[in-house]
């Protein structure tokens, strides 16, 4: 294999060319990417970000290291279809860039939902570098926002909003605050803790339309009820980007599908990140994850495969979400839980996510140390069962020991 062509430069796109060079990979690699400049970090956009407004901290790597390791990347370009016969991908400017082995990395993009008015210059989503700057700017002239979406970007970006002294409503069209993520009883906590800095929270009404209002916008809701603000941000989810591998004949779903090993159905295409949809190892669920986490440790499976060491992919899904002072974690994967077990103490939350009688995630609020005893339990034990954790008091410690 000569040479390695990956679709995306964001971080699971810079991991795949970072770790073949690790693992000993001496062929050329190829990074083609829409957005200009160097990869660099998304999380922070929605939170650290939006308070410093430091470009070169989100850099994943200086320029010199890409020198140094080979590493080509082509910037502001996109990639308009992939030629699987004569494997090669074509770009917007009609060029044809030969690949033995291809990887889309091409995350995902927000969601728009239909709602009338959202074209309005201010109406700002948040996804790229080039989003977090505009937002940034508007920030300093904020005085009432509201947040379409209770999601993890929203209420990020909401946190920091009102530590701003910025008046905050948040818009959620589902009955409760982060609901495709976190237990009910994490998202009545995080409703609380926004409530009590002074946001105003809409659950179970949906958008409908942005309007004029006296002086400023309005945001209609279903019920007929308005939402006032000078500006509005769109934090509605996202969509994978998979148009790609599905015109070009690959098996999709809500995501370009992969095995074990993140192979696409040409094995000469692999796909990583919130592009993919796959099997989680250890629930056996279909997924497909928006995390970091995830994209990173993709990168790192296929890169192994690549250089002759082929290992399913078998991580630990984890999840984080700082609002203000509050840092959420999450270890392992369950939406399909149907109970759950409560512990609160000293100010920290610990919740268990439980499937039938298995383990199938544990969430924290200010409890680092549960949230990486339920990461290693996890990762040696696999299924924990429910027995278990009731015998060891829900003691993580114990049931690492046990386990």
């Amino acid at each position: 294999m000569e040479r390695v062509v990956v679709i995306g430069t964001g971080q699971g796109g810079f991991q795949l060319a970072a770790s073949l060079r690790q693992e000993g990979f001496t062929g050329r690699i190829t990074l083609i990417g829409e957005e200009p400049g160097l990869p660099y970090q998304r999380p922070p956009l929605s939170k650290d970000y939006l308070k410093d407004g430091n470009d070169a901290r989100l850099l994943l790597r200086p320029p010199d290291f890409y020198e140094q390791q080979r590493i080509e990347i082509i910037g502001s370009t996109r990639v308009t279809g992939i030629d699987r016969t004569t494997m090669e991908v074509e770009t917007g400017d009609g060029a044809r860039i030969a690949y033995d082995h291809l990887v889309l990395a091409t995350g995902s993009r927000n969601r728009i939902p239909p709602i009338a008015g959202l074209d309005r210059p201010e109406v700002l989503a948040l996804r790229t570098l080039s989003d977090a700057r505009v937002l940034r700017d508007r920030v300093e002239h904020m005085r009432r926002v509201v947040v379409i979406g209770g999601g993890f970007i929203g209420l990020e970006f909401a946190a920091v909003a009102r530590a701003r002294g910025i008046e905050v409503a948040i818009v959620e069209g589902a009955d409760r605050l982060m609901g495709r993520a976190v237990a009910p009883m994490t998202s009545r906590h995080f409703l609380d803790v926004h409530r009590g800095w002074g946001s105003s929270v809409h659950l179970g009404q949906f958008a409908e339309a942005v309007t004029d209002a006296e002086g400023s916008l309005a945001v209609r809701l279903r019920n007929g009820s308005e939402v006032s603000g000078d500006t509005i941000v769109l934090a509605a989810g996202v969509i994978a980007n998979d148009a790609i591998a599905k015109e070009a004949g690959l098996a999709t779903d809500d995501g370009i599908v992969v095995d074990d090993l993140l192979r696409s159905s040409d094995p000469n295409i692999s796909a990583l990140g919130d592009c993919c949809r796959f099997v989680e190892p250890v629930s056996g669920l279909v997924a497909r994850l928006e995390s970091v986490q995830a994209a990173t440790d993709h990168a790192r499976t296929i890169a192994a495969r690549l250089v002759g060491q082929p290992k399913p992919y078998a991580a630990v899904p984890w999840f984080w979400s700082n609002q203000g002072d509050r840092k959420l974690q999450i270890a392992g994967y369950a939406p399909d839980a149907d109970d759950w077990h409560v512990a609160e103490a000293d100010g920290k939350l610990t919740v268990f996510c439980f499937a039938g009688d298995r383990l199938a995630s544990v969430e924290t609020v200010g409890n680092a140390g549960a949230h990486m005893a339920a990461r290693r339990i996890f990762a040696n034990a696999g299924r924990v069962p429910r027995k278990l954790l009731e015998t060891a008091d829900y003691d993580l410690n114990a049931v690492m020991a046990a386990a």
